[in-house]
């Protein structure tokens, strides 16, 4: 007999739904450990920034206490004075122009290199491979030196220059897989469209590979903002100061106002870490996009 005449009931059809069985987070272990690794990256930045809002007796009598009452008058001190600005001004102006150069420099040496078949081309890609190999800490003696050779002591190219070349091998990992991953045959399309190589690079390259550009920007600026050991060989007067000078400085002349000090340093990481914040995702995306690749 079957199942229909013998009164079987029929059986339900699944649904495309998701089951209600709750979902696993996973080993509570392992989230311990980044909680506790997050904790303890965070914790200066906000032990600065908070010692900002207090006096010198709280941070005296209570050095991990949190402000009572908040004093706001340590920062309106920092923002009224010309340093900081000035200091800013030199930060913002050194941390663009390298950037520009790094972003710039970077795009044509990794279209080359993505795109076109030459003698020694694994050799040159090889070549800025290695190029992580050596931070800018490594070979500061002789970057001084190529730099006083160049007259650009005391100046702010005298940090552009070295910052661009130390920056363009990042760079280039990064963009050469975003620019080979562009495929062929969009590039002979648009040579039969009559386009240029060059047209083809400013309008299709460019802006297929803007997740990796944007990466590298990205990257290149909190790089620049945040370099201490290029402008502390390189500069000498106070005016042609960055930031990570001026928090040396400053804390050098206000060693026993330790809460304007925090304030000023709080001021002069606050620009890369909104950076950082607002473009966190650009940066993921373009890294794995760059692995992939």
């Amino acid at each position: 007999m079957s199942a229909v005449t013998s009164g079987a009931p029929f059986p339900r059809a699944r649904s495309g739904k998701r089951s209600d069985r709750p979902q696993k987070w996973g080993n509570p272990g392992i989230y311990f450990i980044a909680l506790l690794f997050i904790a303890v990256s965070l914790a200066p930045v906000v032990y600065i920034v908070l010692g900002g809002f207090r006096t010198n007796s709280q941070i005296t009598v209570s050095p991990a206490g949190l402000p009572n009452p908040w004093v706001f008058s340590n920062y309106a001190g920092v923002l009224k004075t010309v340093t900081f600005w000035g200091e800013f001004a030199n930060s913002t102006i050194v941390a663009i122009a390298s950037t520009l150069g790094i972003v710039l420099l970077g795009l044509m040496v990794s279209y080359a290199i993505a795109r076109y078949d030459f003698k020694l081309k694994g050799a040159m890609y090889s070549l800025f491979a290695a190029g992580l190999m050596f931070p800018l800490v490594v070979a500061i003696t002789p970057v001084y030196i190529i730099v006083k050779d160049l007259g650009l002591v005391d100046n702010l190219m005298g940090i552009v220059v070295p910052q661009i070349a130390f920056g363009l091998p990042t760079t280039v990992i990064i963009l050469v897989p975003f620019l080979r991953a562009i495929p062929k045959e969009i590039e002979e399309a648009a040579g039969i469209d009559g386009m240029s190589r060059l047209g083809f690079f400013f309008r299709m390259a460019i802006p297929l590979a803007l997740p990796g550009v944007i990466t590298v920007a990205i990257l290149a600026f909190i790089t620049s903002w945040n370099n201490y050991i290029l402008p502390l060989y390189v500069l000498n007067s106070q005016a042609n100061y960055t930031l990570p000078l001026g928090v040396q400085q400053f804390s050098s002349q206000y060693s026993q106002d330790t809460a304007r000090v925090l304030a000023f340093t709080s001021l002069s990481m606050l620009p890369a870490l909104a950076f950082f914040a607002v473009f966190q995702r650009r940066i993921v995306g373009g890294l794995t996009g760059a692995v992939k690749g």
